[in-house]
């Protein structure tokens, strides 16, 4: 088995591992070293002869496929690693469609859309389907149709509103464009599997053991495909903590894993207690804190670290108050213990918290990383150059098409595309036939007819260039944009010569990495633009992993990470616990929020509130957060800022603190 030993696990994590026949729920508390027993058992599954494409493990990101891929190549043969099948449910879903979504009425080329995509069209929908007087933005309309889709619900088959007639059409269209979006894929190939036997057994045959993590985070879809791909025996394993199960907002149905009997009879249940980041004293305000959920499975996390300091509650004034408290401390700790600024975490409720804390930091000096920001997909060259592949894989998608016939401008114009894409409404087609159409052309001006059908050879050379065996999409891509002088206009429209050189950079990254992605991996550009489309799939994967200094994350992002001392700030009603979750009835999973949030710091965490906090420009009353009376008093300790700020050093601190500075800048 590689350089792994059984030794390095703990009696229950052992017992995980063994637990190969029959359905298995592995209780994983945070912190446990759930990713060393998920790799363990698959290790162990190999050693004791099961072959490895009859392994399947499911993850949420393509990070935590990443990794778990990793390590378990550093504990097996790598030539069996490469054999397992590991990567997201949408990833999966992608695998077993593009194999069998014929059967459903598609073809195999279909494109994926990602939220641009989708946005685009729903645009172009709802100003084809509302009155005057309707108004739907399409944001809405987009995560309506997504919670639809998540719940299995069908489109309305009338057009009493104007959502039930967006959302029909949206999938209509789709169909006509041979698209799918996100949740599509999850549907349609639950679809082919509950529908289609002889798809759904060979697939039961290959997948012969099933790991899934992160089980509290599923939803309806994803629950019918693991049951739908268990075999007989269902050799199904989920890792979860319905502790951390925060993503409601998104479709995740806790019950899951609340109720796994009732999907999987008489299952070995395994938890995961022993806690290898934290001290007891955070620890224990995590189970006293939990406990107020009603519905739960019962575990509580321990810790042979130690107790370590007692939390800090501290009462700010206002959140200026709290932001230049905070920075100030950090900027002090550092100094005082040689910490490194990657030592500090801020976490917060909402993102417009983050604010005063960058102003502060920024004031004292300290460096920060701000986790989020705008995606190197998501930047606009790369999606156009996206765009051309798409269109040349799959010239019946209406959105990509869109966004490239005018980009660069080649004498097409709006006025044409325009009646263009009215004559394919009418007469229900993509748009690509429309430009191809002889009859259509006749119609318009010479020039422009010209134009288009310039447009539709470059696109039609390059899609059989493409099909040729052993073609280079990367040159031929590159190629294609600089024939039409795509570098050209993208210079042209950037303000500074040094952004226009940034952003052709950024396409050569792109078609360098395409290059490389056909150099290792089989199914060409199409497996690469998949592979593309299902990187973003979950927000942690917008994590930014670059860069150096204190740490300004979101509750929900920071699930899974740790710090050694940790902030959690604004810990008001309205804030933790949001409005909203009175309302909606989810204050469990504001609590659960919390949780996950007091989890995260190994040797130190402190918690603020403020009696006065600016909304819309003006200074507003505050009350500190409920949850906070849930901790136990015994593991507080409830200060003051103005009470610390206004108490005086003493000499002999004062004169250690200046030693320290001292020696910090080299004497």
């Amino acid at each position: 088995m590689g350089n792994f030993r059984l030794t390095d696990l703990n009696p229950p994590q052992l017992e995980a591992v063994k637990a190969v026949s029959g359905p298995v729920m592995i209780l994983a508390g945070a912190g446990t070293g759930k990713t060393r027993v998920i790799t363990a058992r698959i290790a162990w599954l190999l050693h004791i002869g099961t072959p490895p494409e009859q392994i399947l493990a499911v993850t949420f990101t393509n990070k935590a496929a990443g990794e778990m891929r990793e390590r378990i190549a550093g504990m097996v043969e790598r030539e069996q690693a490469a054999k397992l099948t590991i990567g997201t449910f949408h990833a999966l879903c992608v695998r077993i469609l593009r194999t069998g979504i014929d059967r459903l009425g598609y073809k195999h080329n279909f494109t994926i859309y990602d939220e641009g995509d989708q946005l685009s069209l729903l645009r172009k929908i709802i100003t084809r389907t509302a009155s005057k007087d309707e108004k739907l933005d399409p944001h809405a309309a987009k995560n309506l149709i997504s919670q639809a889709k998540n719940k299995a619900w069908n489109p309305p088959e009338d057009d009493q509103t104007l959502l039930g007639a967006v959302y029909a059409r949206y999938n209509q269209e789709l169909r006509q464009l041979n698209a799918v979006d996100f949740d599509d894929l999850l549907v349609l190939a639950r679809k082919l599997l509950a529908e289609h036997e002889e798809v759904r057994r060979k697939l039961q045959d290959r997948y012969r053991q099933i790991m899934v993590d992160e089980f509290q985070d599923t939803n309806r879809l994803q629950m019918d495909l693991v049951a739908l791909l268990a075999g007989d025996p269902p050799n199904v394993c989920v890792v979860g903590d319905d502790d951390q199960s925060i993503y409601g907002w998104r479709g995740a149905e806790v019950a899951n894993l609340l109720e796994f009997e009732r999907h999987f009879p008489n299952p070995t249940i395994v938890k995961l207690e022993q806690n290898y980041r934290s001290t007891n004293t955070i620890l224990n305000a995590a189970n006293a804190l939990i406990l107020n959920n009603p519905r739960r499975r019962a575990k509580k996390l321990w810790s042979d670290h130690g107790d370590g300091p007692k939390i800090r509650t501290i009462r700010m004034a206002d959140d200026r108050e709290e932001a230049s408290f905070i920075a100030g401390e950090i900027r002090q700790r550092q100094v005082d213990d040689a910490l490194p600024w990657e030592a500090f975490a801020i976490l917060f409720r909402m993102n417009a918290q983050s604010r005063l804390f960058e102003e502060q930091l920024r004031a004292h000096g300290i460096p920060y990383r701000l986790i989020g920001g705008k995606s190197f997909f998501d930047r606009r060259e790369i999606k156009d150059v996206i765009a051309y592949a798409n269109t040349a894989l799959n010239p019946s998608d209406d959105v990509s098409v869109l966004r490239i016939v005018n980009t660069p401008p080649r004498g097409i114009g709006e006025g044409t595309v325009e009646s263009a894409l009215h004559e394919s409404v009418e007469r229900k087609c993509p748009l690509w036939d429309i430009l191809r159409s002889e009859a259509y052309l006749e119609g318009v001006s010479r020039a422009r007819s010209n134009a288009v059908r310039a447009f539709v050879d470059q696109i039609e050379t390059l899609r059989i260039r493409l099909a040729t065996p052993g073609a280079d999409s990367a040159e031929l891509l590159g190629g294609l944009l600089s024939e039409c002088n795509y570098f050209d206009d993208l210079k042209r429209s950037c303000k500074t010569p040094e952004e226009g050189l940034d952003r052709e950079s950024n396409i050569r990254q792109l078609l360098s990495d395409l290059r490389e992605f056909e150099g290792k991996k089989k199914g060409g550009l199409t497996a690469f633009l998949d592979a593309l489309a299902l990187r973003n799939e979950r927000e942690e994967e917008k994590k930014d992993d670059q860069g150096n200094g204190v740490t300004l994350i979101t509750l929900h992002a920071a699930k899974g990470l740790e710090f050694p001392h940790v902030y959690l700030v604004g810990l008001e009603e309205g804030i933790l616990p949001h409005d909203r979750s009175k309302m909606e009835g989810s204050l469990d999973e504001e609590r659960r929020l919390l949780y996950v949030g007091i989890t995260r710091a190994m040797k130190s965490l402190a918690i603020t509130w403020c009696n006065g906090r600016t909304r819309y420009g003006s200074l507003m009353p505050a009350h500190r957060s409920s949850f906070l009376a849930e901790l136990p008093a015994d593991l507080v300790e409830t200060v003051d800022a103005s009470v610390i700020l206004s108490a005086p050093a003493s000499q002999e601190d004062a004169a250690a603190r200046f030693g320290r500075l001292r020696a910090a800048l080299g004497g």
